[in-house]
């Protein structure tokens, strides 16, 4: 796996997530609550203060969890809850290291169909369902990981050019239009919150 991504919107931290499956899933895990490009600025961030050009399962599986927790927390903080997502982050990396040996590019490695692949995301540790279809429409639109029936499998985030979500930015101007359809998601919602339906 080597490619570019532009989810950080910062050279290095992109080159990352490009080049490394455990960053790329970590960041897909912090995208949450907080900026898109911070969340995935974080496995980055994280490599650094652990002294590592890369994140290591194994490692971060066994470090020790107030440690860890102190690490997401310095400033600037790695996600918005540091301490809940430093629990996250090493629930997922101790899921791989008993499911795949620390090997995160296991995960899709030898996935046989879309659905075999999306059940696999959806067993990881703080993957639901849309989180799982998000991730695994970035595998097939950005990191060529195309089992048959991906699209499918990741349902409308899968369509071409949907700009729904992170599987869909390749650059500043595609991050402009997944921002747009996420505001107007979040105001259709309103507005039927809003009517009682």
């Amino acid at each position: 796996m080597d490619v570019t991504l532009h989810l950080a919107q910062d050279p290095e931290a992109d080159a990352l997530l490009g080049r490394s499956p455990l960053a790329a899933l970590t960041g897909m895990l912090l995208d949450q609550q907080v900026p898109m490009e911070w969340a995935f600025k974080g496995p980055a961030t994280i490599a650094q203060r652990l002294g590592a050009d890369d994140l290591d399962a194994h490692e971060i599986a066994a470090y020790d969890p107030d440690a860890f927790a102190a690490l997401l927390s310095d400033k600037p903080a790695v996600h918005r809850y540091p301490g809940s997502m430093a629990k996250r982050i090493q629930q997922l990396c101790q899921y791989l290291v008993e499911h795949y040996d620390g090997d995160a590019e296991g995960v899709w490695r030898d996935a046989t169909t879309g659905q075999d692949l999306l059940k696999r995301l959806t067993d990881l540790p703080g993957f639901g369902k849309q989180k799982a279809q998000i991730f695994l429409a970035l595998l097939g639109k950005q990191l060529g990981v195309t089992p048959k029936g991906w699209r499918e499998a990741a349902g409308p985030y899968g369509e071409p050019k949907s700009f729904r979500s992170v599987a869909d930015i390749t650059g500043p101007d595609s991050l402009v239009k997944v921002r747009a359809h996420k505001q107007e998601m979040k105001a259709a919602a309103k507005a039927t919150k809003a009517s009682g339906k």
